[in-house]
């Protein structure tokens, strides 16, 4: 991973890909990375990680369902931060659109330890693609 600093606009800039997150720093083992988001991802769970979400532009959606069934929605907007707790069903959405960073482990998957149905074509099962 390079030393200099990377510019976050210039890089969403870059691709246009929906839900195919780009690694643009590691820290310690984490991966920061930055994503487009539009329509809905999948129902998944990382069993093991909490997941950090920060809205660089856009609208952005959670939908959690708790251990009984139950679901709510978090909706945020741009410099809205939030932390999904490991072990919670979640399913992103951005219906108009929106820009996300997230922080990771490294190696985590996009759709989770465990997902509900098929992947969506607008979603990349990826741990995250190298910045070129």
């Amino acid at each position: 991973m390079d030393t200099k600093p990377v510019n976050l606009t210039e890089t969403l800039a870059t691709f246009d890909d929906i839900y195919s997150p780009r690694i643009v720093a590691r820290m310690n083992d984490y991966d920061v990375k930055i994503a487009h988001a539009a329509g809905d991802h999948v129902w998944h769970v990382h069993d093991d990680t909490d997941e950090f979400f920060l809205v660089l532009d856009g609208r952005f959606s959670i939908a959690l369902r708790a251990a009984d069934g139950t679901e709510r929605t978090v909706e945020l907007r741009r410099g809205d931060t939030f932390v999904v707790p490991k072990g919670t069903e979640h399913k992103p959405s951005a219906p108009e659109g929106a820009s996300i960073l997230m922080f990771e482990p490294s190696g985590t998957l996009s759709t989770g330890d465990r997902h509900e149905g098929e992947i969506p074509e607008n979603v990349d099962g990826t741990t995250g693609h190298e910045l070129t």
